[in-house]
């Protein structure tokens, strides 16, 4: 199963969702969380929030319990198999052993934070980057992919919410 259809499986049901861009604009492949939100403004329907988190994710946590989301998908840099750009969603309990983000918490403790705090379900959009080093700018696959991923995303989101009138 594809990104795509996993996406919407994820989303049915879905009456508001917050979308937390992950990383750190200073570490290259690592911002691609906060540019794929970036890239996601004006393209998705009212019930989306968006939240550009940057490397500390857990400051938001305020803010996604007001906007009472029903599922919340974080987007962070991660080394999953496949070639940089590739992206996966995962569960939060996946990510355990994975190495992802470059975050002082890990996406696992962070999701069960959420969904104890929202009642939302929670998942991981992973995508695995090229280069973490120090510095500003993406890879050109991974730009690739923030291009390719925000226009699915939109897709897929407007459809979910379209479909059931939300």
């Amino acid at each position: 199963m594809g990104v795509r259809s996993e996406l919407a499986k994820w989303l049915s049901g879905a009456r508001r969702l917050v979308i937390m861009g992950v990383g750190n604009p200073m570490r290259r492949d690592d911002a691609l969380g906060l540019e794929l939100v970036k890239a996601l403004r004006g393209r998705v329907p009212e019930q989306v929030v968006l939240l550009e988190c940057g490397p500390v994710p857990e400051n938001f946590l305020g803010q996604v319990i007001r906007a009472e989301p029903t599922h919340v998908l974080m987007v962070d840099a991660a080394l999953i198999r496949g070639r940089p750009g590739q992206a996966k969603l995962i569960g939060p309990e996946e990510a355990r052993g994975m190495a992802i983000s470059t975050h002082k918490l890990p996406p696992r403790l962070l999701a069960d934070l959420i969904r104890r705090s929202t009642g939302a379900e929670v998942a991981i959009l992973a995508v695995r980057p090229s280069d973490v080093g120090f510095g500003e700018g993406l890879s050109p696959e991974v730009r690739e992919a923030i291009a390719r991923l925000a226009e699915l995303i939109s897709e897929v989101v407007g459809e979910a919410f379209s479909r059931s009138g939300r």
